[in-house]
């Protein structure tokens, strides 16, 4: 029983000492609102600091907003007695986070010797500079209290009233509360979590909105291997095709809103294939009767095929009313060897790296980024090592905001056209259509579609002198018989990508092949789209040609281009 007491009577004792100290140190609340070359701005919440003589916080609040569930719950602490601040975050997953910063590593802030009169407050002004950025500070002594709702911009002996960076855009006090006695709580946590540097915090605190998708991890391409697909249909299971040069896979990809943006992120080494060689990443469209996988599976001659004029048949290069091509996401293209020849060729002062990184924005084809859908990848090579491959695709929201479905855009995306042969290896013939002749493609569109724009992809090759990789070729692009718009493909920038191409030759006069320009591309680099307005288009069927002049052949050599071509309208 008297342990009971005693133990009871230790409790009191320490809420009495903790209130009292509150008591003794009275807190007030601070509510700031964005400052706009010198207005203030309402919308998106506000700011908030709670402080005391000692200790601050701040945080921010949402006002008549459903912030996305993902979200962290972000508060910083500033301990002045410590001189120490902290980054308190609870992340989506249940984790807790913090990192600890001194304030010795803030900017230094100079005393101008300035005051100014704001909210009836007598505030002096400091100055400081980060990354470049002017950074104007005013703060006040007159309430006793210190806190800041920007720690990173500089800490200072006393309550910021107003920051502004740049001369236009800052935050300002709106508001100043007394706390009550009996409202007030201690400010710092007792329990901030998992210490972590401040890199890692960054990362974890960005990473939390971010969707990722994991597509391929260290997939081998190559040519000539054994391959066992797995039975029927299966979602998350590789399937090889043409050899092993193609790999696909059918993934369930997240139902995002439309203001999110979706880019793929691609690493590529070699495996044993010195050459740079052709690559894309496409998905495949299953809203007609055949799709590019009926291709894979029965063969590329069971699918309906353009008839050219040199009496040639390119099977699964445009669209028809029962058959959709495959869609592109990225053109890209390996370097010569890199990882697998990197020790094997020394090259003074070159350090190579150990793989080649593409990262490209794909967010106009989201629409089709959703749900179940079929994703490959294919390297053209001949390579028992060949190439491995990992593909992320990665999900960024535009917004903290939830957004209403009924406020969704709807978007109209149509392939016309693939003439890269990603089924080299079984049987599909190279992009030669060009021969006397353009490629032909018919399609309609629908009612209430506008705002059209064309997405073309072009690249061309020919590794010789007169191939038309490396010289410079007009695509001209005709609807309905009428120009509309025409371009030169060509990559002048190839000598950036150096160190990615171990096993690329160099001449007497000391370039290296990998330096030459090409047309629309480099070895390492993946190949930006060109976006064509087509605003006057009008629902309807149309003719779409282009008209590539190909390259004459010399011997067993001859030119191609890869081009491919995807309808985006608004409905």
């Amino acid at each position: 029983m008297y342990t009971i007491r005693f133990f009871l009577l230790i409790a009191v004792l320490i809420l009495h000492c903790k209130y009292e100290a509150i008591g003794n140190n009275p807190q007030i609340k601070i509510t700031y609102q964005t400052l706009v070359n010198g207005e203030i701005r309402n919308r998106g919440g506000s700011t908030v600091v709670v402080a005391n003589s000692e200790a601050s916080k701040s945080f921010s609040e949402s006002t008549g907003m459903e912030l996305i569930p993902q979200t962290p719950e972000e508060v910083g602490y500033i301990d002045f007695n410590k001189k120490l601040t902290y980054q308190v975050a609870d992340l989506f997953d249940g984790r807790r986070i913090y990192t600890e910063t001194p304030f010795s590593e803030y900017p230094v802030l100079e005393e101008t010797g300035e005051t100014e009169e704001i909210m009836g407050y007598t505030c002096k002004k400091v100055k400081g500079s980060l990354r470049s950025n002017s950074i104007e500070i005013w703060y006040t002594t007159e309430l006793n209290v210190k806190g800041t709702p920007l720690m990173s911009h500089g800490i200072v002996d006393g309550l910021v009233i107003k920051v502004v960076r740049n001369n236009n855009f800052g935050l300002v006090t709106t508001h100043v509360e007394k706390i009550k006695k009996r409202d007030a709580k201690p400010i710092l946590p007792e329990n901030p979590g998992e210490k972590v540097d401040a890199a890692l915090y960054r990362h974890l605190l960005t990473g939390s909105f971010i969707t990722t998708i994991e597509v391929f991890n260290d997939e081998q391409i190559s040519w000539g291997n054994p391959i066992e697909n797995p039975e029927g249909i299966q979602l998350n299971k590789t399937y090889k095709y043409a050899g092993g040069t193609i790999i696909a896979k059918k993934v369930k990809l997240p139902e995002v809103t439309s203001d999110y943006l979706v880019f793929a992120e691609l690493e590529q080494y070699s495996n044993g294939d010195a050459y740079d060689r052709t690559g894309t990443v496409f998905i495949i469209p299953e809203n007609k009767e055949k799709s590019f996988f009926h291709a894979l599976e029965n063969g590329v001659e069971t699918v309906p095929a353009f008839q050219a004029a040199n009496g040639k048949s390119y099977p699964g290069t445009v669209t028809t009313p029962d058959f959709a091509p495959a869609i592109e996401l990225v053109r890209f293209f390996t370097p010569f060897g890199v990882n697998h020849f990197n020790e094997q060729v020394q090259v003074y002062g070159q350090e190579w790296e150990d793989k080649a990184y593409y990262k490209q924005d794909i967010t106009e084809l989201l629409p089709l980024l959703k749900g179940e859908v079929w994703i490959g990848i294919f390297i053209g090579n001949y390579d028992q090592g060949g190439h491995k491959v990992s593909l992320d695709l990665k999900y960024y929201p535009g917004s903290r905001v939830v957004r209403e479905r009924e406020d969704e855009k709807e978007t109209w995306i149509y392939p016309l056209f693939n003439t890269l042969n990603i089924m080299e290896m079984a049987g599909q013939d190279y992009g030669t259509m060009f021969e006397n002749d353009s490629l032909e493609i018919a399609f309609e569109v629908p009612e209430g579609v506008e705002n059209l724009t064309l997405r073309y992809i072009s690249t061309g090759h020919g590794g010789w002198g007169g191939g038309d990789e490396f010289n410079q070729k007009l695509n001209e692009i005709f609807i309905n018989e009428k120009f509309v718009d025409s371009y030169i493909p060509w990559n002048a920038n190839c000598g950036s990508y150096r160190k990615y191409n171990p096993a690329s030759g160099n001449f007497w006069n000391g370039v290296t092949s990998s330096d030459y320009s090409r047309s629309g591309w480099c070895p390492g680099e993946a190949t930006n789209p060109v976006f064509i307005p087509l605003k006057n288009l009008k629902s309807g069927k149309h003719v779409m040609k282009i008209a590539i002049p190909i390259g004459e052949r010399q011997g067993g050599s001859f030119s191609h281009w890869n081009i491919s071509g995807v309808l985006i309208g608004e409905k």
